[in-house]
């Protein structure tokens, strides 16, 4: 049986970890659970699963839930919880499906105890990638990837040497406005944006999709999982998103991961790797598919993933200012306090008066973030 801890339970990803463990009691056992504010469904999942440990966002939620806990599950709270969850426990893997930036202290607390990381908190490496990946190589630490873009190129280098890569392709689904152009976005909604077309996912990624940034907070997290150059990654859209991603290699040959879009595939495969288990996701039919489309990215229609590879090549602090800017601006266009594309004009600005550092440590990398989401909530 596979000891497993979970950070971010009640989200998207983490919900969907719990779908895939409610298939196979026998095999996991839950042992922490941290979640942030929905503590009725926390509490609805430990009482399901049992874990020995769980967390939420502040002391005053720890204390109105202490006396509905099962019996015996020790409760924590705020940072220092999470990285209880994440490091305290005897999971053997732990699945990162916090939001932003916060994951990242639990993330590098896990790898110190040598825990197998499930990777959905693409932040983590995108904020210190050059600080987790040195650790995670130090520690012997696998950092599998849960993103189904990431998941898919993970898979299709399965037997493949890395030096054969010519490119690595990301696909796009092209989020909410894949097919308005600039003029019709200056009337967007926050309802229109959180319709998105294929996937479901929580609000802040959704908005993310569609404006590209996800795309690009993906690109950086392959520059570090996968070592490659930015030059050799490329990102192309695919309104289907059955191609969840592909490789060519230097002898021109393509290898691709197709599938429904149902994130409980790509969770499942990590959980269960290096083996495939049987699964509940429905099944692809291409010829029920039919057709594929893909096209070239625009640049100038998506300016964040332009500011992203930017960022991304330049390294240093700009990923993490790149990233706070942006959820800060996501969560006021969530409040309607800012339109829709206001997002990329407060991201730009919060880069336009960043002083980036090389090298950053985690200290520094922290004060960027605060500077940056300061900045970003006065522009």
């Amino acid at each position: 049986m596979k000891k497993i801890s979970l950070l971010g339970s009640t989200g998207s990803i983490g919900t969907q970890t719990l779908d895939v463990v409610s298939n196979y009691r026998e095999a996991f056992q839950i042992e922490g659970l941290a979640a942030g504010s929905n503590t009725d469904l926390l509490l609805k999942q430990a009482r399901e699963f049992k874990p020995k440990k769980v967390s939420v966002a502040t002391k005053e939620l720890a204390d109105r839930i202490r006396e509905d806990l099962p019996a015996g599950t020790q409760l924590y709270y705020g940072t220092e919880g999470l990285i209880e969850i994440a490091a305290g426990t005897e999971a053997e893997m732990v699945v990162t499906a916090v939001m932003g930036s916060m994951g990242l202290p639990s993330t590098l607390a896990a790898i110190e105890a040598g825990k197998t990381i499930g990777l959905a908190n693409k932040e983590t490496l995108i904020t210190a990638g050059h600080l987790v990946t040195k650790r995670a190589e130090a520690k012997g630490v696998k950092l599998l990837p849960i993103d189904s873009e990431h998941s898919a190129i993970f898979q299709c280098l399965n037997g493949e040497r890395r030096k054969d890569i010519d490119v690595i392709t990301l696909t796009a689904s092209g989020g909410s406005f894949r097919d308005l152009n600039r003029d019709q976005l200056k009337q967007v909604t926050v309802e229109d944006a959180l319709k998105h077309p294929n996937w479901s996912m929580g609000a802040k990624i959704t908005i993310d999709s569609a404006t590209m940034v996800n795309k690009g907070l993906e690109v950086m997290e392959a520059h570090w999982l996968f070592g490659l150059p930015y030059e050799q990654i490329q990102v192309l859209l695919h309104p289907e998103s059955i191609v969840h991603s592909f490789i060519q290699f230097k002898d021109t040959s393509i290898i691709a991961q197709l599938g429904n879009p149902d994130m409980r595939v790509p969770i499942q495969y990590a959980l269960t790797y290096p083996e495939r288990w049987p699964s509940s996701s429905p099944k692809l039919s291409l010829a029920e598919a039919g057709k594929l489309h893909f096209r070239e990215m625009d640049f100038d229609r998506f300016p964040c993933l332009r500011l992203a590879y930017e960022c991304g090549k330049m390294g240093g602090t700009a990923p993490a200012v790149f990233n706070a800017a942006n959820e800060t601006a996501v969560a006021r266009f969530l409040n309607r306090e800012i339109s829709f594309l206001q997002i990329e004009n407060i991201i730009e600005e919060v880069l336009n008066r960043h002083d980036n550092k090389p090298e950053p440590s985690l200290e520094v990398i922290e004060e960027s973030d605060r500077l940056a989401r300061e900045l970003a909530s006065r522009l």
